[in-house]
């Protein structure tokens, strides 16, 4: 696969940047600091450390929003790192508010990707609710690989105000994360977005994230015709083809819900 390490200066570069972007955006909103999900993954715990270097302790909440299907052991981690980071969170158990829906909507049980969404938007609603209370800004956690390929919700996880690690592909947030001093049990966790149990998200993708990565950067964000990238990364056309259609079939998700262009 194609090696998309930073070298160590580099990440003191990228480092630095996104610390200058939290504060740039924290800043030009008039806020009082940032609220971010925390789900004990590998994304939202290098937000936090970041955030938490840009803005101070003081100014960072983290929520911990629990569901029937979240494990406890990612909670527990989730819990950790705020408890590390010495930052104010607070646990939340969201399934209530899930059920809620489910009974003024009941033909939706079941379905197990409408449910899965429909917790990420509860989680949406909550980080806003406080954010709101408190003046602050909404801190998202994805990153470049997932959005490329539309791996969030709309309006759940993909419903915030920035994105500070959005320009890192996976491997680079893993990467980062170990330099900046996330503990390695946390930095080398299996991804995954508990929509609903035993999710798994290189299982769900159907490929690695190093392999997604590199298509990513050969084929969508760089140059490269499928063919070329099959013979560079020694995999097959249909791997290729369906990182094309994701992001294709997932460009809705990556801008503004559009209107008509105004009638001359």
């Amino acid at each position: 696969m194609l090696d998309l390490r930073f070298s160590d200066a580099e990440l003191d570069q990228r480092r630095d940047h996104i610390l200058a972007f939290i504060q740039d955006r924290v800043d030009a909103a008039g806020a009082d600091g940032a609220v971010l999900g925390l789900s004990g993954g590998i994304d939202s715990t290098l937000t936090a450390f970041l955030a938490v270097e840009a803005l101070g302790a003081e100014h960072v909440h983290g929520l911990v929003l629990p569901a029937t299907v979240s494990s406890e052991g990612n909670m527990s981690d989730a819990e950790r790192v705020a408890q590390d980071l010495e930052i104010s969170y607070d646990v939340i158990e969201i399934e209530p508010l899930v059920d809620s829906l489910l009974e003024v909507y009941p033909g939706a049980e079941g379905d197990r990707e409408a449910v899965g969404n429909a917790r990420a938007r509860v989680r949406g609603v909550m980080n806003y609710l406080v954010a709101n209370h408190e003046n602050r800004l909404v801190l998202g956690t994805g990153n470049r690989s997932e959005a490329a390929v539309g791996y969030f919700t709309k309006y759940g996880d993909g419903a915030v105000d920035c994105h500070p690690i959005g320009t890192l592909y996976k491997g680079q947030v893993r990467q980062l994360a170990r330099h900046v001093g996330v503990p390695e049990e946390l930095a080398a966790k299996t991804a995954t977005a508990e929509l609903w149990a035993d999710q798994t998200d290189e299982d769900e993708l159907g490929l690695s994230y190093e392999v997604l990565d590199s298509i990513l950067a050969t084929h969508i964000d760089g140059p490269l015709s499928v063919g070329a990238t099959c013979r560079l990364l020694e995999v097959d056309v249909e791997t290729v083809e369906r990182v094309r259609t994701l992001y294709e079939q997932s460009e809705h998700k990556r801008h503004v819900p559009p209107a008509p262009d105004p009638l001359e």
